[in-house]
């Protein structure tokens, strides 16, 4: 029993907020369109936490992610303004974001800083560069592309059951997406397994010939590139960039992994629990924010959250 509620006592916890907010908000919660509004606005989280997801099964985590969003962005809209294209507004934003990785990982797998000074360190160096390259404004209106920011607007049209037209918002689409070629990655090749390899014992899996720093670097290649799109959805999103838009990203996408967490028997990071760490996280920010909850207050209550959730957690295994 205790191990049962151990694995998916988080699993029945999203179920319980799900009911409590269908029964207090009935004639909105559960319609497609609030679902589909809820996996947009998740979306850009979904697609850091998804990919913070790959560095977390090292035991790495990476702080810079919300910098390096928001850089991404600003670099897009940068060169959107001054007349480039989408496509090397894209580019450039991308390549800032794998570049970015790159340094963080050559910081902790080569030079052998722990990863949570390294990255706080280029936190502040990403953080820096965006205010310096956009001096502190935010770029927004006439300097943003309809193409790009219409992105963010745009979907397919579902027409369920005959009912007010729906869209699947393009977001949506990108984060699944990125979701699956995230669950390919760690759970079906050979990269992945050395990942989780590196997890549970580095010295062991370096003994055992898997070329530890060159995976390190990859990973957190490929997490500052996860951090560079969210960035780039986040901007399509409200059709702007600034300095900091990007600053909540990295305290929700490790609380989305950590929440994951508690659904795995050995604490292992694993990207389909991120999602159910994700979901939780979206519909407890669209449920309270309908209810009108301060925002004060639902920083609080989803706080608490994943406090008591990775507590019963580790309690269940200290105990089972």
């Amino acid at each position: 029993m205790t191990r049962t509620l151990r694995r998916y006592g988080t699993l029945i916890g999203f179920l319980a907020v799900v009911l409590f907010f269908w029964a207090s908000i009935p004639d909105t919660f559960m319609t497609a369109r609030n679902w589909l509004n809820i996996s947009q606005q998740m979306s850009m989280l979904a697609v850091v936490a998804f990919t913070m997801t790959i560095v977390m099964t090292m035991g790495d985590f990476d702080l810079s992610v919300g910098s390096m969003a928001s850089l991404a962005g600003i670099v897009a809209a940068i060169l959107f303004s001054q007349g480039y294209s989408v496509t090397a507004g894209l580019a450039a934003a991308l390549a800032i974001g794998i570049a970015g990785g790159l340094l963080n990982g050559f910081l902790v797998s080569i030079v052998g800083i722990l990863p949570f000074v390294a990255t706080l360190g280029t936190l502040t160096i990403f953080s820096g560069f965006a205010f310096l390259v956009s001096g502190g404004r935010t770029i927004f209106g006439r300097d943003i592309p309809p193409s790009f920011s219409g992105f963010a607007r745009g979907g397919i049209d579902l027409n369920l059951f005959g009912e007010l037209p729906v869209m699947l918002p393009y977001m949506t689409i990108a984060a699944l997406v990125v979701f699956l070629a995230v669950w390919l990655l760690l759970e079906q090749t050979a990269f992945g397994r050395r990942l989780y390899a590196i997890g549970g014992n580095r010295e062991a899996a370096r003994l055992a010939g898997v070329p530890v720093r060159s995976l390190r670097l990859t990973a957190f290649a490929l997490t500052g590139f996860g951090a560079a799109i969210g960035g780039l959805m986040y901007a399509s999103r409200v059709a702007s960039a600034n300095p900091t838009q990007g600053s909540g990203l990295m305290l929700n996408a490790i609380a989305a992994v950590f929440l994951g967490m508690t659904m795995s028997e050995e604490g292992e990071p694993r990207v389909h629990a991120t999602l159910v760490g994700v979901l939780i996280l979206g519909v407890l920010d669209n449920g309270l924010t309908q209810l009108a909850v301060d925002s004060y207050v639902r920083e609080i209550l989803v706080g608490s959250i994943i406090v008591a959730a990775v507590a019963f957690s580790s309690f269940g295994r200290g105990n089972g």
